[in-house]
């Protein structure tokens, strides 16, 4: 059986014409697909980069005050600080008197007085046994008559013989001699009166008595009791009553105050506290801790008890300065400094002297006018020349208004 087959143009039958058909078209096909996705893809960048661009442009145009950082400023001004130091001390007499015997001594037969009472200048504190005494006295007392009489008589003799001398009857040399018998009973008499006042001053002397008018501290002694010269004070007075704060200072802290400074002193335990001047500051310095010692004059109040451990605030003087809160004073190695705004809103660095410490603040001694804009809180993140936004603090704290 013979079959005829058609040859096409290239040499190819007919029979292969639909497959090679179907070939192309998916050539095609995958063609569109190709250039779909990469039109889609351009399309997808077109927009990514607009996208970018646009974003771009509004952060760009976005407002500058966004990114500059806004801190908390203060004009100080210059206000009068007054500047304190503080110290610790123990209270003390002011002027303290011990009280002891001051005759011969004996048995203490009685002691009228208690610790804590007010005693008057010569008032009697304590009284020691006369029995002895007063006998010796009284014998003082009797060679006293005993010379009267001699002398009175000595005197009646020589008065008779002044009569009896022009008459021829007497000698002038018995008159001489009863003129020498006279005078030296007359010194007699002197003898005993001096030796009866030395034995009373001795008698008055056993009776211990304040020594001027103040504030019994201490009483050491009891009825009963032996006493002698050489025996320990037996009262201690606080004369008027004063007191004082022998308040311990640093050499610096001393140095830093003068005669006649105000302070506030307030014992351990008390509900207040109590004005005082420093009367005397310590000559010396204590080599062991390198201190010295503040004398602050107090008067009587019962909360001062002699012994007892009190705080004190003495003032040091008063200047006119600038006042800073702490947190607005920086420092490293070139010094202290502040960090101010100036007219163009930049920040500044200013190196300052630091003065008196307040609980109010630091005073500034040099470096700032008290009209500067000053950084309340610095801190570390920010350095000279930057660009800040302002907000106004007023000296009480207040917010203001923003520079």
């Amino acid at each position: 059986m013979n079959y005829e087959t058609s040859v096409g143009p290239g040499g190819r039958t007919a029979e292969a014409d639909p497959l090679m058909q179907a070939e192309a078209d998916d050539r095609q096909s995958r063609k569109r697909t190709i250039l779909i996705t990469v039109a889609i893809g351009i399309v997808l960048l077109l927009v990514a980069v607009w996208l970018l661009t646009r974003g771009g442009e509004e952060a760009a145009f976005a407002p500058a005050d966004a990114q500059v950082p806004t801190v908390s400023v203060v004009a100080p001004g210059n206000t009068t600080v007054q500047g304190t130091i503080n110290a610790t001390g123990t209270i003390a007499a002011r002027r303290e008197m011990p009280v002891g015997v001051v005759g011969e001594g004996g048995r203490i037969v009685s002691v009228p007085v208690e610790a804590g009472q007010w005693v008057r200048a010569g008032q009697v504190l304590a009284v020691i046994d006369q029995s002895v005494q007063a006998q010796q006295a009284a014998s003082a007392a009797a060679q006293v008559d005993v010379a009267q009489a001699d002398a009175d008589l000595a005197q009646a003799n020589l008065d008779r013989a002044l009569q009896l001398v022009d008459r021829g009857f007497i000698s002038r040399a018995d008159v001489d001699r009863l003129t020498a018998t006279r005078d030296a009973a007359v010194a007699r008499v002197a003898v005993a009166r001096a030796q009866y006042r030395e034995l009373l001053a001795r008698n008055e002397r056993l009776s211990i008595v304040a020594p001027a008018a103040g504030l019994l501290l201490q009483r050491n002694v009891e009825p009963g009791q032996v006493v002698g010269a050489g025996s320990e004070a037996l009262f201690t007075i606080a004369r008027g009553g004063q007191m004082e704060l022998l308040a311990a200072l640093s050499e610096d802290d001393l140095a830093a105050i003068s005669v006649g400074a105000p302070a506030t002193v307030t014992p351990v335990g008390a509900g207040e506290s109590f004005a005082g001047q420093v009367w005397q500051i310590s000559p010396v310095i204590d080599p062991q801790n390198r201190q010295g010692t503040a004398r602050i004059a107090l008067g009587y109040e019962p909360e001062l008890r002699p012994g007892g451990f009190a705080s004190a605030e003495i003032g040091r003087g008063a200047i006119v300065a600038p006042r800073l809160p702490e947190s607005a004073i920086l420092s490293d190695e070139q010094g202290s400094y502040v960090y101010i705004v100036d007219a163009n809103n930049k920040v500044v660095r200013r190196p300052v002297t630091t003065g008196l410490v307040t609980d109010q603040g630091i005073a500034i001694a040099s470096g700032l006018t008290g009209r500067e804009l000053v950084i309340l809180r610095a801190g570390g993140f920010l350095n000279p020349g930057d660009t800040v936004r302002t907000a106004r603090v007023s000296a009480d704290g207040q917010a203001g208004p923003g520079a």
